[in-house]
């Protein structure tokens, strides 16, 4: 669930919070790709490209799923049990992802801890035809990994000024 903290912009121009909020949900479902940033063992940021499972237009199949979260912001990702981002995980739980439109100068960043996910359910649920080719053995290959964040925090970037949702 998501509430205002800030939202000034343009010389005191204030945008509605419930429209505030509503684009940053279009952003997480429209955006191509999504921006995880881990950290390692040694205190060095890395960031990479993932899958942004939350585009409507890319995983139609995963609009239920997603829907099924009852407002709450949550992020999934899939990836590789072997991965290095999988190793700094499992040292260092804090992530950021970061989703943006680059043309529409929008940005948000969720930080907070993420999980790594043993559930099957959870894991068959989000399962796409064609992983086989990363995941020979299915969605329950011992190296497909799913990971999920719940943020405690989200910043962004809307109409050429900062903003900070407060999340529940």
């Amino acid at each position: 669930m998501y509430t205002v903290e800030q939202h000034l912009f343009n010389q005191g121009e204030t945008v509605d919070k419930k429209r505030l909020i509503n684009v940053s949900k279009k952003l997480m479902e429209t955006a191509n790709s999504v921006y995880l940033t881990t950290v390692s063992g040694h205190g060095i940021p890395f960031t990479r490209a993932m899958l942004n499972l939350k585009n409507r237009k890319q995983y139609p199949s995963l609009v239920k799923f997603f829907a099924g979260q009852k407002g709450e912001v949550v992020v999934y990702f899939t990836t590789n049990t072997s991965s290095e981002k999988v190793k700094h995980i499992r040292k260092h739980p804090y992530v950021s992802v970061y989703y943006c439109n680059p043309k529409a100068f929008h940005g948000l960043m969720l930080g907070g801890r993420i999980q790594i996910i043993k559930d099957n359910k959870v894991k068959k649920a989000l399962w796409q035809k064609g992983w086989e080719r990363y995941y020979p053995g299915g969605f329950d290959d011992p190296d497909h990994t799913v990971l999920k964040l719940k943020p405690t925090v989200a910043r962004g970037w809307y109409q050429a000024a900062p903003f900070t949702l407060k999340l529940k």
